[in-house]
């Protein structure tokens, strides 16, 4: 994982509350293990029609979505299923931040643990940004605000241990090898006990 530094996008806004993860992803593609190509399925019920053409009308095929990296979405995002996949296949398919008023759970974990932050803004911001989508706004998570198109900042939650990984570029097992020495310290100190009954 790559440490997640400060950003500008513009905004791919889908402003649909209820998003859940097979409308993200759809199930038949979760025969993978890989992250590799899941971009490429994103939205694929809504993004393709019946012979697999893109639909040139949704925004993901637009020329402007190409190079965004904030997904602007509605309220809800990532309910239903618990699927890995649909944050693997938001970040491969070049997203780093969904915006919402609110989100799954855990659809909420999977993306910390998988460099996609999820970003909970109050609603009168969510409907500004909503106001005019033709703007660059800021992610900065470590200070935890959204710099906003008029430059003023708005602080968002994320939790602590998962701020560390991501502004680290690790994930929990490479917390765990960070503590290495802290680890064997403990341990020399501690000897395990001699068994009685040898």
């Amino acid at each position: 994982m790559k440490k997640f530094t400060p950003f500008e996008s513009r905004l791919v806004t889908l402003p649909i509350d209820n998003i859940d993860t097979d409308q993200i992803i759809p199930a038949r593609f979760l025969k993978t293990i890989s992250k590799e190509g899941l971009g490429g399925q994103l939205f694929h019920d809504w993004r393709y029609d019946a012979e697999g053409r893109p639909k040139p009308d949704f925004i993901l095929n637009t020329p402007e979505a190409k190079a965004a990296q904030i997904l602007l979405a509605g309220d809800n995002f990532g309910c239903g299923s618990s699927r890995e996949h649909a944050p693997w296949a938001l970040t491969q398919y070049g997203f780093r931040a969904v915006i919402s008023t609110s989100f799954a759970d855990i659809f909420k974990q999977n993306s910390l643990k998988n460099s996609l932050l999820p970003i909970v803004v109050p609603r009168d911001v969510h409907a500004q940004l909503l106001t005019n989508t033709d703007v660059t706004v800021k992610v900065d998570l470590a200070s935890q605000k959204l710099i906003m198109p008029d430059g003023r900042g708005v602080e968002f939650p994320v939790d602590a241990f998962a701020k560390h990984c991501l502004l680290e570029g690790i994930d929990e097992l490479g917390y765990i090898l960070q503590q290495e020495s802290a680890i064997a310290d403990f341990e020399s100190a501690h000897p395990a006990p001699i068994n009685a009954l040898g």
